[in-house]
């Protein structure tokens, strides 16, 4: 590092989720200094589209740092790089001058789940999976530009590269067009060698689309400098480095403490989604199941890859059952607030018989993706009596979500020694408790609230000479963090070891009913 290095003491983090734009600042050493935010919103015009505005995304960015330039003395001179991540999957056009072609799609839109099918019938699904490691779902940019080129050729006409969020965002920082070698190689390439697949693009019949895909490089290894228009926008300097984190789930990963050499450690993030992940260190070691779903990503560390199931729905079920809860008492003549609610009845979860009612957690319109693929999954209760009270339903929600985890885990491996749990969830004791039981694995959470921006902040770090390695940053940046262990309970593990084969059971005898109600 420069001189005049020695005096730029600041990392800055841009994580663009779906419901917020964040810019986290950290110390060096990863302490976090600040977060400036702004919510996000997106629309649903209808037939299944979720569209983002590109301009209004890349605006909100720069007012987040702009922000905190207004809250950090001298930030402009003290920066010494800023990292950027976010929302994964979804499709972000931009044409020639490197304007929007038309409004982002997100990974909530559901218009190509008919080709998803097509594709599963016709074999070319699983073609993809063998390459990608990844089981195409209708959140993924191939299906999207699959969609595209069936109903708007027009608009993949007038397009230079499809990108995604995070991409849209480092090309309205640097000029660059790019994508990361996670998110570019899980979607069009061979997670063995980190590379586009000419197999993957033909199976998908975009060959002739191959230019439309954009560099991929590694955000933990090259950077490059903010322009002078972008310097302009965010109060910060021109030439100041800037690193293209990968997605969004695998930089709140590493923020959560996935990596851990020489330890078995898998990590679940719980919020509106969830995350289940566990690393594979190296590609000959990776055992793909024989039906195409989950994700298969680089993970920032040579050789390294990151197994994940995700479901669609984890917070929005609790959400959906604390708002059912809230109606009744509105019915009866009492306003309570979700918030309020919430941290009334999660201390008492607890208390609730376990395994009273069974529940699947497949509340999000857009079906399941994880660890099966169904866009007419729902949501159900079963083995309800009299004699299930209100709490019991509550609990068997959390359940259900600490069912789906285990369901997710045995789809990429066995359940790894210790789970680090972090998102919003982390910080409910009843949820810990249960999913620690049902996994009957200790979980600890992360004391981090903004993972994913720490997670892109380390690749920066690593990327500008701060640490010689991630296990370096690892030691500084994570370490500190890893909180208390929650254990499973004996007898509660017991019982739900018997609970999850009915759940797993209920979940496929149920699949031709949930299409029935679709029919």
């Amino acid at each position: 590092m420069s001189a005049n290095g020695m005096n730029r003491d600041i990392i800055i983090g841009i994580d663009a989720g779906t419901s917020v734009m964040k810019a986290v600042a950290f110390d060096l050493d990863g302490r976090q200094l600040a977060m400036t935010a702004r919510p996000n919103s997106y629309a649903e015009p209808g037939g299944g589209a979720v569209e983002q505005d590109m301009a209004r995304t890349w605006s909100d960015a720069a007012a987040v740092l702009a922000e905190m330039g207004e809250r950090i003395d001298r930030l402009a001179s003290r920066l010494a790089v800023i990292g950027v991540t976010g929302q994964g999957d979804g499709t972000w056009l931009v044409d020639r001058d490197g304007e929007p072609v038309a409004p982002a799609w997100l990974w909530l839109d559901s218009r190509a789940a008919g080709i998803v099918e097509e594709l599963e019938a016709s074999g070319a699904r699983k073609r993809l999976y063998h390459y990608t490691g990844c089981g195409l779902n209708a959140c993924q940019q191939g299906a999207h530009l699959l969609w595209l080129e069936r109903h708007a050729p027009e608009l993949l006409a007038r397009t230079d590269k499809a990108m995604h969020c995070k991409d849209w965002l480092y090309l309205k920082l640097t000029g660059v067009r790019a994508t990361d070698r996670s998110e570019g190689t899980f979607t069009f390439g061979d997670f063995r060698n980190r590379e586009y697949a000419d197999a993957v693009l033909d199976a998908l019949g975009l060959g002739a689309r191959r230019d439309l895909l954009p560099d991929m490089l590694d955000g933990s290894t090259t950077v490059h400098s903010l322009t002078a228009e972008a310097a302009r926008a965010t109060g910060l300097l021109e030439g100041t480095p800037v690193s293209l984190g990968f997605l969004d789930v695998v930089c709140t990963g590493l923020g959560a403490g996935l990596y851990a050499p020489g330890k078995d450690v898998g990590c679940s993030i719980v919020g509106t989604t969830s995350m289940h992940m566990r690393l594979v260190d190296d590609p000959a070691k990776v055992v793909l199941d024989d039906t195409p779903s989950g994700y298969t990503m680089p993970f920032p560390v040579p050789g390294h890859l990151t197994r994940m199931q995700s479901n669609m729905a984890a917070t929005l079920n609790i959400d959906w059952i604390v708002d059912r809860i809230r109606e009744g008492a509105a019915l009866l003549g009492r306003e309570v607030s979700r918030r309020d609610a919430l941290m009334t009845l999660d201390p008492q979860v607890l208390g609730a018989r376990p395994a009273a009612a069974l529940y699947h957690p497949y509340i999000h319109e857009a079906g399941e993706r994880g660890p099966f693929v169904d866009v007419a999954a729902r949501a159900q209760f079963m083995n309800l009596s009299t004699k299930v009270t209100t709490l019991d339903l509550m609990r068997s929600v959390y359940e259900g979500l600490a069912m789906a985890a285990r369901d997710c885990y045995g789809a990429i491996g066995s359940i790894p020694e210790e789970i680090r749990m972090a998102g919003g969830a982390a910080r409910s004791k009843a949820l810990k408790t249960i999913l620690a039981s049902t996994l009957d694995r200790p979980v600890r959470e992360i004391n981090r609230e903004e993972a994913g921006a720490a997670g892109t902040a380390m690749m920066a770090a690593v990327a500008i000479g701060r640490f010689d390695d991630m296990a370096d940053c690892t030691r500084v940046w994570v370490e500190p963090t890893i909180g208390d262990t929650v254990r499973p309970d004996d007898g509660l593990a017991s019982l739900y070891a018997k609970t999850f084969a009915t759940y797993v059971e209920a979940r496929k005898t149920s699949q031709p009913l949930w299409r029935m109600f679709h029919s």
